[in-house]
């Protein structure tokens, strides 16, 4: 006679349209696999990782966001592998309710050398990395300032600097057309008397710093808090009175605050990395290799790898004009066809593209290794092998499907 028993008990269930949720539940503890439908990008290396076969992709290279994978709850050993491999960090195991590796904390197993830092030396704080980033993984600790925001902090604010405006007061008519422009001149003038209609300046030596004009038509008062030494006074004034507006920065033109990487969304697609024109990016990619493009393989028109690159790594050339003979008669030019190419520099070798492209054999991925850091263990190294296998995109697509197992 069969005997039904509470444990375990498996079950599968989505949560807030991207969370899939697989749980294995044992008498003293529950174990959850969480996939992150929106940043899996279905490039197969979880299930190429599976101790257990446990994962299957659903549909391959599909755009993230749709579900690529399938995971067997009760097949999965809760080991956490596919979580340590994913490179776009799309799975999350929690055993308890706390995040945790069962394979490291029982067996071992060496993670990803996830170096990823920015040199605060010689970091500007600019705002390059944060836009080129494909996974919004930049930390941009910056105060908001005007140009960003009309009501974020004054642009001035963010220099270190001693300035200095020198008006000559025997120009100044104190007509107010400079202070009617900037908020860091103000004009107050005196009632006006019928009876001396003179509003010229009074004979007095130029001031600098401090100003204060004591006409008979009233003062100009200028708080250097609140310039920036634009120079717009300058050209503005009719009489050619501001003489001069100067600044000296006392320290180096770097913005306040600190620019950094979250790991948690970086996938080390050396963005930040290549395009900082300071040189203050370090990131260590997580697979060595290379991925190939067979051109001539490519279907007409096909964009596939294009469109589900997690990295933006793949792109179309841009047409350009080539010497050659015009309809077989003369010399002259004719526009080379764009094609799809790849960024060696960017792309993170997932596999996402090989298995989206439907041309057999026109893209090719060999991995040469893995950057890791911890002992490789056997379990990892027959993992590796499987990894750096070279594959071809094979020109089919498939799809399985696996029902989830209650007991």
């Amino acid at each position: 006679m069969a005997i039904n028993t509470l444990y375990p008990k498996f079950s599968k269930r989505k949560e807030n349209d991207t969370m899939m949720i697989m749980e294995q539940r044992l008498l003293k503890s529950v174990s959850q696999l969480v996939l992150n439908t929106a940043r899996c990008a279905g490039c197969g290396i979880c299930v190429e990782s599976c101790p257990k076969d446990a994962i299957v992709l659903q549909h391959a290279g599909v755009l993230r966001g749709e579900g690529a994978i399938l995971v067997d709850p009760a097949l999965c050993s809760y080991c956490g592998v596919c979580s340590i491999l994913c490179p776009l960090k799309a799975l999350k195991l929690t055993v308890n309710g706390e995040d945790t590796l069962p394979i490291i904390d029982k067996e071992g197993f060496p993670q990803f050398d996830n170096t990823a830092q920015i040199d605060e030396t010689k970091c500007k704080r600019c705002t390059i990395c944060s836009d080129a980033c494909p996974e919004d993984a930049i930390v941009r600790d910056v105060p908001v300032y005007e140009g960003q925001d009309p009501a974020g902090a004054k642009r001035q604010s963010a220099l270190t600097a001693n300035i200095t405006m020198v008006i000559c007061l025997h120009k100044c008519t104190v007509c107010g057309v400079c202070a009617s422009l900037c908020p860091a001149l103000t004009i107050n003038h005196r009632r006006f008397d019928p009876e001396k209609m003179s509003f010229g300046p009074v004979g007095c030596p130029a001031e600098k710093s401090g100003i204060k004009c004591d006409s008979q038509a009233g003062e100009i008062k200028w708080e250097k808090s609140l310039c920036d030494a634009c120079g717009v006074c300058i050209s503005a004034c009719p009489e050619k009175a501001i003489l001069e507006v100067t600044r000296k920065l006392t320290k180096e033109p770097v913005l306040p605050g600190k620019v950094t990487i979250n790991k948690d969304n970086c996938v080390a697609c050396r963005w930040c990395d290549e395009i900082c024109p300071f040189d203050a990016v370090t990131v260590t990619k997580f697979f060595e290799g290379k991925i190939t493009v067979d051109t001539a393989k490519c279907q007409e028109g096909c964009t596939a790898c294009v469109d589900v690159c997690p990295c933006r790594a793949f792109y179309v050339t841009t047409p350009k004009a080539v010497k050659g003979k015009k309809n077989g008669k003369g010399k002259g030019k004719s526009a080379k066809k764009p094609y799809v190419a790849v960024n060696q520099d960017l792309c993170i070798l997932c596999g996402t593209c090989v298995y989206a492209c439907p041309a057999e054999k026109a893209l090719t991925i060999q991995r040469k290794g893995i950057n890791v850091k911890g002992t490789e263990t056997d379990l990892f190294k027959s993992i590796t092998a499987k990894l750096c296998t070279p594959r071809s995109s094979a020109g089919v697509e498939k799809t399985e499907d696996v029902t989830a197992v209650e007991k």
